[in-house]
């Protein structure tokens, strides 16, 4: 039976390259966005491969999700990748936080995807040898920070991993793995023009991370490629 993958994000950077490297590997895709009507890379590729779905979902709205399942009805999900983001501001230092600011990263980096994963869960249970995938950051290991500052997203994907920690207990039950993965320091908007490797090489080495994901492994940070990262 041909698995099926749901991606959030899709429409852009490193979800749009797992959207295209998991459809060459012959997999159902769905690609989720909030405007589908604007996702013109989405449009290109749908064209091509008759498995892919483009189905809207703002991961900020409780509705916008229900509206999700409900169009998934009973539809098995091998893999969830959790992969929409946000960084927020740049260059925020201490003494100039904004409490607004911080809870927009928080609840798109660290509810969203916890909250999505309940949402489809059903769907999660009905797959084989099922994934969640979490894309997290470096920059959430406490070990690895030596230079501070970058408040509200170390702290969103630092809160993320310990959510992806207590999933890979939750589920286990259920047969669902679960990983936290670093995707590298990537050329996308968010990363910038300075990243050191491209969408390409990133989805590579992570779509060979989570196919290889043991028992053993899951609930554990990992970079693209294949490396542990410290909590």
């Amino acid at each position: 039976m041909t698995k099926h993958v749901l991606i959030t994000g899709g429409n852009r950077g490193i979800g749009r390259a797992f959207v295209e490297h998991y459809l060459k590997a012959g997999w159902n895709v769905t690609a989720c966005c909030r405007d589908p009507k604007k996702a013109v890379e989405l449009s290109v590729l749908k064209s091509n491969y008759e498995q892919l779905t483009v189905l809207a979902l703002d991961v900020t709205l409780c509705e916008s999700m229900a509206a999700l399942t409900e169009k998934l009805a009973d539809t098995p999900l091998d893999l969830l990748i959790n992969n929409a983001g946000y960084y927020g501001p740049k260059g925020v230092e201490f003494g100039s936080c904004d409490a607004n600011e911080w809870r927009k990263v928080i609840e798109v980096n660290t509810i969203a995807p916890l909250l999505l994963t309940q949402a489809l869960y059903q769907n999660l249970k009905l797959g084989s040898n099922t994934v969640a995938a979490f894309i997290s950051s470096k920059v959430g290991s406490m070990e690895d920070n030596s230079s501070g500052g970058g408040y509200y997203y170390r702290s969103s994907k630092a809160a993320l991993n310990s959510v992806v920690k207590s999933l890979s207990i939750d589920l286990k039950g259920d047969g669902i793995k679960c990983v936290a993965l670093h995707p590298g320091w990537v050329l996308t908007a968010m990363g910038g023009p300075k990243a050191l490797i491209d969408t390409d090489m990133s989805v590579k080495g992570m779509l060979e991370v989570i196919g290889k994901l043991t028992w053993d492994q899951s609930g554990e940070f990992y970079d693209y490629q294949g490396k542990p990262i410290p909590w």
